[in-house]
């Protein structure tokens, strides 16, 4: 690992290699141990770079946005892990079409797509986490997901190669797109929109964030919405039935507020979440025959 950093910090500036870098102060759950070395690249070339580096190394590799959908267990993460929300940011529109880098917020690009009068994202507008990382799990909300929208993506991929993909390339489905498939990592998004009215488009975004607001823990740590949706169900429904809302193990609870959200009301550890998730897993399937599927990314290893 010393030779890994002596080696990076000749291409990178020092201030952007950490090591044994906490995750929990880079991850909206507010949880997980260390990342041997954290890279906070700015730059495609720098994500690239570092990439081959550890490929010579032989080091794995993590790659994650703004850290909102993950769980970091308590063990850290081994090897390299690079965030992207401190890349170099460039938000622009030709026409119906606005092309991004990945680092933005959903919804600072929710934002500039209704001040330039373009409607097809406000499903977006209260997802948390950035544009990439959207992408990447093809996250959606009331009816909408980046597969409605999405034309073209920039990728980095385990060579540290640079790769552009078009529509029929997305191989998106609930939740999944190719770049999981092929883990590849998302640096550029363009979407496709359409004409709108300003103050309808705002008007409909106040309108979902209003929702948002009334309905879940948004002042709290979380990952998001914990489960996926199974087929035919509702994640936070079937908890709620099974009268989940408040188990907790620790500091981490089933969100009284909306039971489809597993939530750190204070110090938290992986192992208290993954401790919720696995009873709440075993009590629905157990009352209403449905397993419940995480939909956070659980990386790192356990403490020992």
């Amino acid at each position: 690992m010393a030779s890994m950093v002596s080696q990076l910090t000749q291409l990178i500036p020092q201030q952007q290699v950490l090591l044994d870098e906490p995750m929990g102060l880079h991850t909206t759950f507010a949880i997980g141990g260390p990342a041997d070395v954290l890279v906070l690249p700015h730059t495609v070339k720098e994500m690239s770079q570092t990439i081959r580096l550890a490929r010579q190394l032989e080091l794995p590799v993590t790659v994650i946005g703004g850290g909102s959908n993950v769980l970091v267990l308590d063990g850290g993460i081994r090897g390299v892990v690079i965030q992207l929300n401190e890349m170099n940011k460039y938000l622009s529109c030709h026409d119906t079409k606005i092309l991004a880098s990945s680092g933005f917020m959903l919804k600072d690009v929710c934002q500039f797509a209704q001040q330039n009068s373009l409607t097809g994202m406000e499903f977006a507008c209260g997802i948390p986490g950035t544009l990439g990382g959207a992408v990447f799990m093809n996250a959606g909300a009331y009816g909408g997901e980046m597969s409605h929208i999405v034309s073209r993506v920039r990728t980095v991929n385990r060579n540290g190669s640079v790769h552009t993909y078009k529509t029929a390339d997305f191989e998106f489905g609930y939740r999944k797109s190719i770049f999981q498939r092929l883990q590849e990592f998302v640096v550029e998004v363009e979407l496709q929109l359409s004409r709108g009215d300003q103050t309808k488009i705002q008007e409909q975004m106040d309108d979902l964030m209003e929702r948002r607001r009334s309905k879940q823990p948004l002042e709290m740590h979380s990952a998001g919405s914990t489960f996926k949706r199974p087929p035919g169900y509702y994640a936070g429904t079937l908890i709620d039935q099974t009268g989940l809302k408040g188990l907790s193990c620790g500091d981490a609870q089933v969100s009284t507020k909306h039971a489809g959200f597993v939530v750190n009301t204070g110090h938290a550890t992986a192992r208290d979440v993954l401790a919720v998730i696995h009873e709440v897993q075993k009590r629905v399937e157990a009352a209403h025959g449905v397993h419940l599927e995480p939909e956070v990314r659980i990386l790192g290893e356990e403490q020992n």
